[in-house]
């Protein structure tokens, strides 16, 4: 038993010591490495930030979303499942608020209370791309507003996980030449023990360039696949409501 608790306190200690020295290359790195690990820390910290916040903003745009269609399927009026949602939000609500916004807007502008050139000027616009293809318009440019906002600060993440690990390498390389320059201007033969410290101390900033782009990469490919899931399902609620506005445009 106590050859057991010796072992596994001396394992404890090894990587104790581990530890501090690679804490040790970090803050004995030249000036150079250090810019680069503070550059890979601010981008990581940053990466994080976005990954947290975007991924509830997707939950509460998925949960909104379910929300509204329990709602469009249950209601039978356009009138009353607009005022039912003002407060609900989401992609898909907005796509449809969008829409139903569209149509009031036209009924009105070529209603009686119009006057007579701006009636004639509406009726042409309605009569030369249709009350449908303008209601599509509409649906279009809200799809495309709500997936710009969903997408927001994705970039960063791509931008983070292609970056980094060049980043991490200009560290190491530069790292490597600072070592190496120094080790020609000594005295005597290189051995590895002179030449470890350097090297070790240089790959430290591949590895943290590494540490901050695989989640960056990950988390980008992951969020862009619920990204396109939710647009996907704009694109069939806008089809469906352009369907149901060509067969009973003259009853919303």
């Amino acid at each position: 038993m106590t050859n057991w608790i010796y072992l596994l306190l001396e394992a404890q200690a090894d990587n104790g010591a581990g530890q501090i020295k690679v804490m040790n290359l970090i803050t004995d790195a030249g000036p150079v490495v250090k810019v680069v690990l503070l550059l890979l820390l601010i981008m990581s910290v940053i990466s994080w930030t976005i990954i947290f916040s975007k991924a509830f903003v997707l939950k509460r745009a998925s949960k909104r979303s379910e929300k509204f269609l329990e709602l469009y399927n249950a209601s039978g009026n356009f009138g009353n499942l607009y005022s039912s949602t003002k407060h609900i939000g989401g992609p898909i609500a907005e796509v449809f608020r969008a829409g139903y916004t569209e149509i009031l807007k036209l009924r009105r502008a070529s209603g009686p209370a119009q006057s007579a050139e701006s009636k004639t000027n509406s009726e042409v616009i309605v009569n030369e791309l249709g009350m449908v293809e303008l209601v599509e318009r509409a649906l279009k440019r809200t799809m495309a507003s709500e997936t710009a906002k969903l997408e927001g600060s994705l970039i960063f993440l791509a931008t983070t996980g292609s970056a980094a690990p060049f980043i991490g390498l200009f560290g190491t390389v530069w790292g490597i030449m600072t070592s190496f320059i120094g080790l020609a201007g000594s005295q005597g033969v290189p051995t590895l023990q002179a030449v470890a410290p350097g090297i070790a101390e240089a790959l430290v900033a591949t590895a943290i360039g590494l540490a901050a782009a695989i989640p960056a990469v990950i988390a980008y490919n992951y969020f862009i696949s619920r990204v396109k899931r939710i647009d996907i399902e704009m694109e069939n609620f806008s089809s469906e409501f352009l369907n149901i506005v060509d067969r009973y445009i003259k009853k919303v």
